[in-house]
C-alpha cells in the first residue's frame, strides 16, 4: 500500500481500495455498537437506497439459510440469478407491468416451462412485497394496468382408490423395493405428508392413536402455526413398527434417516436422496402394475386429499387435514385433478341416446 505505484492499473486499485476503506470508515463511525451485521447492512446501504433487486434477494437468501429453509433458499437463488441475466442491475422502479411480460416472453423463448417462470416471478412478488414502495405502483394483480403471473397447467398426479389399493397389495422383490413402497404407503395414510416431514417426525409427535406435527414449510412463515393431526391406522403404525428406530427417548427420530446436529444442508441432501430413491423404486412398481400414471411422492398427497373427496369428505375437513391455511387453496388444488370424475358425472347426460343394432 505505500509502495512507489508503477504502472497505471496498481494505481487504480490503490484508489478504489482507499475509496473502499474510507466508506468502511465512515460506516463504523457512524455506528453506536459495532456489528458486523450492521456494518454489512451498512456498507451496502446505498445499493439498498437505489432499491437494488438483487442485494433485496441476497438479504432474503441470507434470512432463509439462518433459519434452514435451504430449499427455498435455492429456489430465490435461481430466480435471482435469471432475473440478473435478463436485466443486470434490476431496480424495483423498473418493474412494470409491460418490464414483466417482456421476462416472461424472454423465459419462454428461451424454452422454459410456465411453472419455472411462476416460481421465479412469485418470489420476485414476495421480495417486491417486503420492501416499502409506494402501493400505487405495484405492478402484480389482475384488472387493467396490472400483471397477472401464470400457473402452470396442472397434470393429473392423483390416482384412484383402487390404484392406491393395487401398491398396498404389491409383493416387493427386494427390501429397498419393499421400503419404497411402505414410505410411499406411509405418506398417502399420513395426510400426504412430504418426504422432510416424514423424516422430521419424532416419537413425541405420537399421543396414543395421533400423529401431531407442524409442516416445515409453514413453520417460520405462518404467525399462528397450524399443526396437524393424523389418524394412526393399523397399516401406519406397522410401517413404523417394521422401519422405524425404537427408543424410549422421546425426542429420537422415528425413522432412521436424521441424526442430531446436522447441517440445513446436509439434512437437505438427505431428504433429496430419500425422495429420489422412493420416486425411483415407486415408478418402477407402478409401471408393472400398469398404472398409467407418473407416480412420486407428491402424488401420495394428491390421491389422499381426491379420494377424499371423491368419498363425500367436507373440502373444509380436507383443508384442515392438509394444513391449508384457506379453503380456496384447497379448492384449486383439488379442482384440476377432477376432469375424470367430471367425465364419469356427465355420462348420464347421453343415457340412451345410442340407438339399438
Amino acid at each position: 500500500m505505500t509502495a512507489k505505484r508503477r504502472t497505471r492499473e496498481e494505481k487504480n486499485i490503490h484508489t478504489k481500495l482507499e475509496v473502499y476503506k474510507s466508506k468502511a470508515n465512515n460506516v463504523i463511525e457512524g455506528m453506536k455498537i459495532f456489528t458486523f451485521a450492521n456494518f454489512k447492512e451498512g456498507y451496502y446501504e446505498s445499493r439498498d437506497i437505489n432499491n437494488d433487486v438483487s442485494f433485496a434477494f441476497d438479504k432474503r437468501i441470507e434470512e432463509l439459510k439462518e433459519n434452514g429453509k435451504i430449499g427455498t433458499a435455492v429456489t430465490y437463488e435461481c430466480a435471482k440469478n435469471s432475473l440478473s441475466d435478463y436485466s443486470p442491475k434490476l431496480t424495483f422502479a423498473e418493474i412494470t407491468p409491460t418490464w414483466l411480460r417482456k421476462y416472461e416472453k424472454y423465459m419462454l423463448d428461451k424454452g422454459r416451462s410456465i411453472t419455472t417462470v411462476s416460481m421465479y416471478l412469485r418470489s420476485l412478488r414476495a421480495i417486491f412485497n417486503n420492501q416499502n414502495i409506494d402501493k400505487s405502483i405495484y405492478p402484480f394483480g389482475r384488472g387493467k394496468g396490472k400483471y397477472s403471473i401464470p400457473t402452470g397447467r396442472n397434470v393429473k398426479k392423483a390416482l384412484t382408490l383402487e390404484e392406491v389399493a393395487k401398491i398396498y397389495n404389491y409383493e416387493p422383490k427386494n427390501d429397498v423395493q419393499a421400503m419404497a413402497r411402505d414410505y410411499w404407503m406411509f405418506l398417502y395414510l399420513c395426510n400426504g405428508m412430504n418426504v422432510k416431514d416424514f423424516c422430521l417426525l419424532k416419537w413425541d409427535n405420537i399421543e396414543g392413536d395421533i400423529l401431531y406435527y407442524e409442516r416445515a414449510k409453514t413453520s417460520t412463515t405462518e404467525r399462528d402455526k397450524k399443526g396437524i393431526r393424523i389418524a394412526l391406522k393399523p397399516e401406519s403404525k406397522s410401517i413404523i413398527r417394521k422401519w422405524g428406530n425404537p427408543s424410549l427417548n422421546k425426542s429420537d427420530f422415528i425413522f432412521p434417516h436424521l441424526k442430531a446436529n446436522l447441517t440445513p444442508e446436509r439434512q437437505r441432501r438427505i431428504y433429496q436422496d430419500l425422495t429420489k430413491q422412493i420416486n425411483k423404486y415407486i415408478q418402477a412398481i407402478a409401471k408393472e402394475l400398469e398404472i398409467p400414471h407418473h407416480v412420486t411422492t407428491y402424488s401420495a398427497r394428491h390421491s389422499f386429499a381426491t379420494v377424499l373427496k371423491r368419498s363425500g369428505a367436507n373440502i373444509a375437513m380436507i383443508s384442515d387435514l392438509l394444513g391449508h391455511s384457506d379453503l380456496s387453496v384447497t379448492q384449486n388444488y383439488l379442482d384440476s385433478f377432477e376432469d375424470e370424475q367430471i367425465q364419469e358425472q356427465t355420462n348420464v347426460l347421453t343415457t340412451g341416446f345410442k340407438k339399438a343394432n
